[in-house]
């Protein structure tokens, strides 16, 4: 829970607050811009809530945040933001909320699907999710891209019988997986639903791509609101940054409308956009 004894000294003067516990993860940044920045450490408040749809998105960071780092005076409306996860991106897919400390901060989604439902990547287990999860179907597969954001995977997977799918080199973060990716080609899983071997960020890498329109890319690529563009940072390359350059390159010949990431911003663009984001990435990043 935030302290306001220990809040940061950015914050500006109002209800809402970020204190000294923030790892800066982007959460409250992503969900409620218009509140909440970046200091370079750590997030402030920048701007205090000025009407109730402002207040809403601030409550939903306050809810989502992994650490519990962000307070506010009144919290009368803390419920029906709580409520509003999973928060529904486009039909059918949606965002989890409730980021987890043990993946940094790192966002998971779930898709409703007829054949059973999808989660990618994992948020912290909470009641109030699980229950959301059940009266919508229950989740049949978990898609882990990676080591660094399997969270809570293992509790998900005992509460609804779901298979955690992971590549074998990613493997000892969850080694009880039940499915497991081999090697460096595309794999579909499942009609609709194409794993793609990404190996940059850590060996054994993989985005998943859903219907030819949502790409999950875990930690491979992002929207920078910075740039303005798709982004892929050398800074957290952990395995091979020459490995990602032509994990990048190969996500070119794919077609897609939406970038759902693990850390950074999300993004929907036109699909002819898309394309044209892909291959401006793949200009600035190739030496």
């Amino acid at each position: 829970m935030a302290e306001r004894a220990l809040r940061v000294p950015e914050n500006v003067e109002g209800p809402f607050f970020v204190d000294s516990s923030c790892i800066d993860c982007d959460t409250c940044r992503q969900l409620a811009p218009d509140t909440f920045a970046d200091q370079g450490e750590h997030s402030y408040v920048h701007t205090q809530p000025r009407n109730p749809a402002e207040e809403r998105a601030a409550l939903r960071a306050l809810s989502a945040c992994p650490t519990g780092s962000i307070g506010a005076v009144d919290k009368r409306g803390i419920a029906a933001a709580i409520a509003d996860f999973p928060l529904e991106l486009a039909p059918g897919v949606f965002y989890c909320g409730f980021n987890s400390r043990k993946s940094f901060g790192g966002n998971s989604y779930f898709v409703v699907h007829p054949d059973g439902n999808w989660l990618i990547d994992s948020p912290r287990y909470v009641e109030h999710l699980a229950r959301r999860f059940h009266q919508m179907g229950g989740i049949r597969h978990i898609f882990l891209t990676h080591r660094d954001d399997v969270a809570d995977a293992e509790k998900w997977a005992a509460r609804f019988g779901a298979s955690r799918i992971i590549h074998r080199w990613e493997l000892s973060s969850q080694p009880s997986a039940e499915r497991v990716i081999e090697g460096i080609d595309a794999i579909e899983l499942a009609p609709c639903f194409l794993a793609i071997p990404t190996p940059g960020h850590t060996r054994g890498h993989c985005v998943l791509l859903y219907g030819d329109e949502f790409l999950f890319t875990g930690d491979h690529l992002w929207w920078s609101r910075a740039r303005r563009g798709l982004h892929a940072s050398r800074d957290v390359c952990w395995y091979s940054w020459e490995d990602q350059l032509q994990s990048v390159l190969k996500l070119v010949s794919y077609s897609f409308e939406w970038i759902l990431p693990g850390h950074g911003q999300r993004i929907h663009l036109p699909r002819a956009e898309m394309r044209s984001q892909m291959a401006r990435l793949t200009r600035d990043l190739t030496p």
